[in-house]
């Protein structure tokens, strides 16, 4: 699909969620990389703020901002985003035993707040906002999937509130983020000291993504969306416990069974997308089943088929465990 070059020295970037895994990373990148002309960090946590401007501090070119915010915060989002140019909308309760336990929360945050973005956007003329979203989103069994899937219906229709405005608002939709918070890499690495790992089923598989390709991923859908567009990476994708065994292969084993709200396996793309999906050499793109604004369809690609669904346990692309090392060790 041709890109839509981004002129980044001319534009403001703000992202949400700033300091967290993927926001530090996008951070770290766009500075480094796109040196846009300003870049904004909008974000909770007001220590994680803190240790993140000694790392990229306000007064360095280009100028970092930072924003003690919520996107529970309809009117902190609209002062955020004046003179913004591109959102990457990245804050998130994605961890599946603490939402399942509060839900309401989860919703306030990951369906109320994207709401709040959305208009936010609109309202301070945005020109591009880009969701994460997740595997989890795909036939949703727990109640942060089905957060994010709501979340993506919403951007997706938030094409429709701008009313032919400037904002386009599009998703990137991707599988388990290596050593990322609450990830289970980490859990399995603290593990390894004890010489017990344990895992919930030796059938389970997962998709995996690096932060480093995650971030690259969302830099060229960025580059690329022209709204509507949900964007999936080819990605591999392995058994959880092949992860263990390559972390600690001496050690003892343990399995504790699935827990509330998870999958034997992930789905990136469902049977029930299908129709909607367009193959690339790298990623596919789901266009939108509904749309009531002047929708731009992509160019290239081919059309995938009624039958195509895309899981961790289907794909091709499976990791060896040398592959897996790899990975381990590249974080």
């Amino acid at each position: 699909m041709e890109k839509k070059t981004i002129n980044w020295k001319e534009s403001s970037v703000l992202v949400t969620g700033g300091t967290g895994s993927f926001g530090k990373k996008f951070v770290e990148t766009v500075l480094r990389e796109k040196k846009p002309k300003r870049l904004s960090v909008l974000s909770r946590d007001e220590l994680k703020q803190s240790e993140m401007k000694i790392l990229f501090p306000e007064n360095k070119k280009p100028p970092m901002r930072y924003f003690l915010g919520d996107v529970r915060d309809y009117s902190r989002l609209v002062r955020a985003f004046n003179g913004v140019d591109i959102v990457v909308h990245a804050a998130a309760l994605k961890q599946v035993p603490a939402t399942e336990a509060d839900p309401f929360e989860a919703v306030q945050t990951n369906i109320m707040g994207t709401k709040n973005v959305i208009e936010a956007a609109i309202d301070a003329n945005v020109k591009k906002v880009i969701c994460l979203s997740t595997d989890k989103a795909v036939n949703p069994i727990n109640l942060y999937g089905a957060t994010k899937l709501v979340a993506e219906k919403l951007a997706i229709q938030g094409n429709a509130y701008s009313g032919g405005m400037e904002s386009a608002f599009s998703c990137c939709r991707y599988g388990n983020v290596i050593g990322s918070r609450g990830s289970v890499i980490p859990i399995f690495l603290e593990q390894k000291k004890s010489g017990k790992i344990t895992i919930t089923d030796d059938r389970m598989t997962r998709f995996w993504i690096t932060l480093e390709q995650g971030v690259r991923f969302v830099i060229d859908c960025l580059e690329t969306m022209r709204g509507g567009e949900v964007f999936v990476p080819k990605m591999p994708s392995t058994r959880i416990a092949d992860v263990a065994k390559s972390i600690a292969p001496d050690a003892q084993i343990s399995h504790i069974g699935i827990r509330p709200g998870e999958k034997l396996h992930e789905f990136l793309v469902s049977k029930d997308e299908a129709r909607q999906v367009i193959e690339y050499d790298e990623y596919f793109i789901i266009e939108p089943s509904y749309h009531t604004w002047g929708y731009e369809k992509p160019d290239g690609g081919k059309v995938v088929g009624d039958r195509f669904e895309y899981s961790s346990e289907n794909n091709p692309w499976k990791l060896t465990k040398s592959q897996i090392i790899d990975l381990l060790n590249s974080i």
